[in-house]
């Protein structure tokens, strides 16, 4: 018998801070790592990408860096490939890390492997490299408060197939001053984005929520039975059984928004 143990909002995340080999963004509104270099090209909908940015505003881009503050919902109509575990108006000068690394660490590698063939059973996958972005209680522009947001996305593949995995520990704010948010609150005006974007048109998911005040509960939702995480196959389009209204609770118990 298989026991399945929620876990808590401090397992969801993957090890990560400077003690695992990270670097950190620098403190700069708007700001974006330089092009980084990847040891294994990551395959994103049929296109293998050998660089990528990670962008202070939530997002890793592929093609070029994001400075846009203000998400827009995918499709995009320019075409910007990118993963936006939380697209909003992030201040690392007023709060907050944004740690990155590449990894090939064995024990990471197990952990990730049995994670991807724990959601997806009928997919073989043995992890063979990872790339680690984390936002650490990141502030948001305009902030008086000290409110902070702690999120992560992880790319991986095993050379043929490629994840990604969204983690979401704790999300105390959803929009920048710039945005309309309230500098106090930081909610209102054009809330935080979360999901992918191909940039074809045809492949792209945005997190049920996202650019609406219901993001902020993205914590304790999941397509994978693991509140604060969701993961998807990205070298080809599938989604784990995400339907456009809340399931029924007997039938279904995903997590939704």
């Amino acid at each position: 018998m298989v026991t399945n143990i929620e876990p808590t909002p401090e397992t969801v995340l993957y090890p990560y801070g400077l003690d695992q080999g990270d670097r950190k963004n620098p403190k700069l509104d708007d700001g974006t790592s330089k092009r980084l270099p990847l040891s294994v090209p990551f395959t994103f909908y049929g296109k293998e990408h050998q660089t990528l940015f990670v962008n202070n505003n939530g997002v890793i881009s592929f093609d070029t860096q994001v400075k846009q503050y203000t998400p827009d919902p995918f499709p995009l109509a320019d075409g910007r490939p990118f993963v936006t575990p939380y697209w909003g108006d992030v201040d690392n000068v007023l709060g907050g890390e944004i740690f990155y690394r590449q990894t090939t660490d064995p024990a990471l590698l197990k952990l990730i492997t049995q994670n991807i063939n724990q959601y997806f059973p009928n997919i073989p996958f043995t992890a063979t490299w990872a790339f680690v972005a984390t936002w650490d209680h990141v502030a948001y522009y305009g902030s008086t408060s000290n409110k902070g947001n702690t999120f992560q996305a992880t790319l991986t593949t095993d050379t043929n197939r490629s994840f990604i995995i969204l983690n979401y520990k704790d999300i105390q704010w959803t929009t920048g001053v710039a945005s309309g948010g309230d500098p106090k609150t930081g909610l209102g005006g054009t809330p935080a984005h979360a999901g992918f974007n191909s940039g074809d048109e045809t492949n792209y998911y945005n997190i049920p929520g996202s650019r609406t005040e219901a993001v902020i509960n993205i914590t304790k939702t999941s397509n994978v039975d693991v509140p604060g995480r969701w993961v998807f196959r990205v070298d080809v389009f599938e989604v784990i059984e995400v339907p456009t209204e809340k399931p029924n609770a007997a039938a279904d118990k995903r997590c939704w928004l």
